[in-house]
């Protein structure tokens, strides 16, 4: 896209910022990426080089739960030392200046609220790698408390109160979506009047369902995102530009 073509696009996104009264924000992985955390489905995502571990295999074999506690604690994802971005800081100053409503967001990363936008804001569909909790009784656990054990020992976390099978607070293959996030998600998306799905690839459902609800109840629909997908075609406006330039021009 010539740099005339991308100017012309960023105001008329700003425009619709202006113009709006409720946005909703839903990003993806893409974002993450400028902070140094890899994507997952991208050209160089981590899914290329690691298969992700089914939630089923997790909770049947004590193998695989001792090969996603090497995974977590190799920290391959940079997630301990990442800091927020350009694009992360320019959806804060929106929630700051009253235009954003919720984030929607399929990251683990809690990089949303590194940048200052208030944890009730922001809804996390795939959950949170920053701590674990028990699959039975549902206690938070910090990782910081069962890094030592495991890497010292090779001690597997389990429930102190009733002995169930803890695991980092993430949603992994095969395991359900949570109930009061995706209503959560679902209502500030038929109550939004301008949607903006930044660096998602789209194809993970029911998740990448909601920009199309958007559009389908009425609200404008943004995507921003480097590479095409396959909702492309029914937006008011796409970008195929980089996340936190593009994000820092409309709100400057």
């Amino acid at each position: 896209m010539a740099d005339q073509e991308v100017a012309e696009h960023i105001a008329a996104l700003r425009d619709m910022i202006y113009a709006s009264h409720r946005v909703v924000v839903f990003t993806g992985a893409g974002i993450s990426t400028e902070s140094g955390i890899p994507d997952f489905r991208g050209p160089r995502g981590v899914w290329n080089s690691q298969t992700p571990i089914d939630f089923r295999d997790f909770v049947e074999s004590e193998q695989m739960r001792r090969e996603s506690w090497q995974r977590k604690f190799a920290d391959g994802l940079n997630l301990d030392g990442a800091e927020p971005n350009a694009g992360h800081r320019a959806i804060t100053s929106l929630v700051e200046a009253g235009k954003i409503t919720h984030i929607i967001t399929q990251n683990v990363d809690g990089l949303h609220q590194k940048s200052g936008t208030p944890d009730e804001l922001v809804i996390e569909l795939h959950g949170n790698a920053s701590y674990a909790t028990c699959l039975a009784c549902a206690k938070r656990y910090e990782l910081e408390d069962i890094r030592g054990p495991f890497v010292e020992r090779g001690v597997i976390p389990y429930c102190e109160s009733c002995g169930g099978i803890v695991k980092t607070a993430t949603i992994s293959f095969g395991q359900a979506m949570p109930v009061e996030e995706m209503q959560r998600a679902e209502q500030a998306t038929l109550d939004c009047d301008l949607f903006m799905a930044i660096g998602s690839s789209l194809v993970v459902y029911p998740a990448a369902g909601f920009p199309r609800m958007a559009k389908e109840n009425g609200a404008r629909l943004v995507i921003i995102n480097e590479q095409e997908t396959d909702l492309d075609m029914y937006c008011d406006l796409v970008l195929h530009e980089q996340i936190g330039p593009t994000l820092s021009q409309v709100v400057d």
